[in-house]
């Protein structure tokens, strides 16, 4: 799941001053510092602003979005059939949900 937009990380690297983004991988941005020869990770703390600044991505809100309507589906299913199943597979839905929105690194 991709967690930050290239664009809010290279708006951040024009207002810094550091030059020439690159995603090495998902969530990991490397760009040189001003007057750096070597380039550097974008600090953690920085995305963490970025994140806090910016929201969810759509990505991560197409994520929710499902886990919230597989949820409310599951407990009608539930209701309708008297079996615990659908809400039980809704649940292990939700679990993998919350541990792909977690932001690793940040």
């Amino acid at each position: 799941m991709k967690h930050f937009h290239d664009d809010w990380i290279q708006e951040w690297c024009d207002t810094n001053g550091w030059t020439d983004l690159f995603r090495e991988r998902y969530n990991s941005y490397w760009a040189f510092p001003p007057n750096a020869v070597m380039p550097e990770p974008i600090p953690s703390n920085v995305l963490q602003v970025i994140k806090d600044n910016k929201g969810l991505t759509h990505d991560e809100q197409l994520w929710l979005a499902s886990a919230a309507l597989l949820s409310i589906v599951a407990m009608l299913l539930c209701f309708l059939i008297a079996n615990p199943m659908p809400i039980v597979l809704a649940f292990a839905f939700d679990a993998i949900t919350v541990a792909k929105m977690e932001v690793e690194g940040i």
